[in-house]
């Protein structure tokens, strides 16, 4: 193996590589979500949605069916059920990595039973029934940090005047603090990492989301009580104010710096993110299956989002893949002055930051151009080097010939070189194609995305003049072939490209030749997880080695 970073993140069968930020693409099932309510709200939209963000090159498509917005009405776990449970299962069937974004215990054991990889609780597992799910399956687990930051967060303040006058106004405003301070202690109590739980704990008010990570109540669905004061919180949220305490004020005589302290609030979140991430695996959680989201926009400032931003590296250091997750969110149209519906531009710059610092799952609204952006940055600042094989088939006029120039072609993309081809093999017609065709395999170090190789494969077969037929897609005669079936560290499910190659166990075309280039290719592929048929049911056979690609 090439890559240098052999991280990865176990979610049910899907080992997810970590070796780059992998992106996760947000659908919401809901007809009023913060930034983009209705829009996939019928489950039919909602599907082609969420397979059009594969085509983008999203990894994973995160589901969520409840929206928190502030006069928010709380979805019962039915109806979110109803929502999001046709959507994940088409997109299971599809082969895609689905996460599942809820609060609900319930609606987490439905969507996992019917293949969800991982569930994204916005309440950081906090309800019991939720890590005993985890313990019992096999999913990945995303912990968020949900909760308002305590008044050790607030900017320390330089007193300048020594007047009595001001010495009796900081006083006060203490005193404020501290009764405030104990008022949230006793309605809401506090975590051992210092976060106020149940409402007190809560989103984003203005624009927040439960499918979006906004806001969640981290009690269970039948805490009637807790509904009032969630949306209290969410009242103070968007006024700017994320505790019920006084916070210190700049009057005459006092100077603030730009930002709070960093220190109390990451003693904060990542003492809550660490004791949670503690208790899932005492209750028999794979470390591998734990990602971790400091939870932008819930019950936080803006301020107190940027020192957890610029503190990325930190939370890294946990030893658990974090999650960047502010798409849209306040502090992107804080820190940019866009609207919201122009805040993908700085959602990317802030998310590409976070990736610098080591953050590998970037979950965003605009799949596309996180994932362009995500390309660029990382081919010019990172080596990325992938071993991979393409499949070449030619049944059209000079067979080999065509096989040797595709092979120049490949050998001349950019970020990528041909080291090995093999010999070439005649094999019996199959899928509908009407003559023998001549196949080779060629295998290469691609320092491209799988969709940006699928591209430039695809510009090789248009400049060797294969011409699709309507109606003939794949099975119609062709000068040259191009098909990517394997890349390493790399699976992708949607209409453009999957990966390993849906039929690659199958075709004898196939591994007959990549046995001239990878020792064992049955053993090879079966331990990357794809089912290999046996000789006798296998498709193509092969009937004659036609000898060298001479392409060099």
């Amino acid at each position: 193996m090439l890559r240098e970073d052999y991280s990865v993140w176990q979610c049910g069968s899907h080992e997810i590589s970590l070796a780059r930020p992998r992106v996760m693409g947000i659908l919401n099932v809901t007809p009023d979500s913060f930034s983009d309510g209705g829009e996939h709200a019928d489950a039919d939209a909602a599907i082609e949605y969420g397979m059009e963000m594969l085509d983008q090159g999203a990894d994973i498509i995160d589901v969520g069916g409840e929206s928190t917005r502030p006069g928010f009405e709380p979805v019962s776990p039915e109806e979110e059920a109803a929502r999001i449970v046709p959507v994940v299962r088409a997109l299971v069937e599809e082969g895609a990595v689905v996460s599942v974004d809820t609060r609900h215990p319930e609606v987490a054991e439905l969507c996992v039973r019917l293949g969800a990889s991982i569930v994204n609780d916005v309440t950081g597992f906090t309800d019991q029934r939720m890590i005993d799910l985890a313990a019992a399956s096999d999913v990945g687990c995303v912990i968020m940090h949900a909760g308002g930051l305590g008044s050790s967060g607030m900017r320390r303040e330089v007193m300048l005047d020594s007047s009595a006058a001001a010495r009796a106004r900081a006083q006060r405003a203490a005193g404020a603090v501290a009764a405030g301070a104990t008022a949230v202690s006793a309605s809401a109590g506090t975590t051992a990492a210092g976060q106020a739980e149940g409402p007190a704990a809560e989103g984003d008010a203005a624009e927040g989301n439960a499918a979006e990570g906004e806001a969640a109540d981290g009690k269970a669905a039948d805490a009637a009580p807790e509904r009032d004061a969630l949306a209290d919180v969410m009242r103070r949220s968007a006024r700017g104010v994320t505790n019920p305490t006084v916070r210190l004020s700049s009057g005459a005589g006092a100077r603030r710096t730009t930002l709070p302290d960093e220190a109390p609030i990451m003693r904060q979140v990542m003492g809550f993110l660490g004791d949670r991430a503690r208790l899932l695996m005492r209750a028999g959680v794979d470390q591998r299956r734990i990602c971790v989201d400091p939870g932008a926009g819930f019950g936080k400032l803006a301020n107190e989002d940027i020192v957890i931003q610029r503190a990325t590296a930190k939370m890294v250091s946990m030893g658990y893949p974090v999650m960047c997750a502010l798409s849209r969110k306040r502090v992107v149209g804080a820190v940019s002055g866009a609207a919201l519906a122009d805040r993908d531009a700085a959602t990317i710059g802030m998310a590409l930051a976070a990736a610098e610092q080591g953050a590998r799952v970037l979950r965003v609204h605009d799949v596309a151009g996180m994932v362009r952006a995500l390309d660029g940055y990382w081919a010019a600042s990172h080596r990325y080097p992938r071993r991979a094989f393409v499949a070449l088939g030619s049944n059209v006029g000079d067979r080999l010939g065509y096989l040797a120039r595709a092979v120049r072609l490949i050998d001349a993309i950019p970020l990528t070189t041909v080291v090995g081809v093999s010999d070439a093999y005649e094999s019996e017609p199959a899928y509908g194609i009407a003559t023998p065709v001549a196949n080779c395999i060629v295998e290469i170090r691609s320092e491209l995305d799988p969709l940006v190789l699928l591209d430039d494969l695809l510009g090789v077969e248009d400049e060797l003049g294969r011409i699709r037929e309507p109606g003939m897609e794949g099975h119609g005669p062709r000068t040259i072939d191009c098909d990517l079936a394997w890349m390493e560290g790399e699976s992708h499910a949607g209409r453009r490209l999957c990966l390993p190659h849906r039929g690659l166990g199958e075709r004898d075309f196939v591994l007959v030749p990549m046995a001239d280039l990878q020792h064992d290719p049955v053993r090879f592929l079966s331990h990357e997880g794809v089912e290999v048929a046996p000789e006798d049911q296998r498709v193509g056979r092969v009937i004659s080695d036609l000898g060298e690609v001479r392409w060099q």
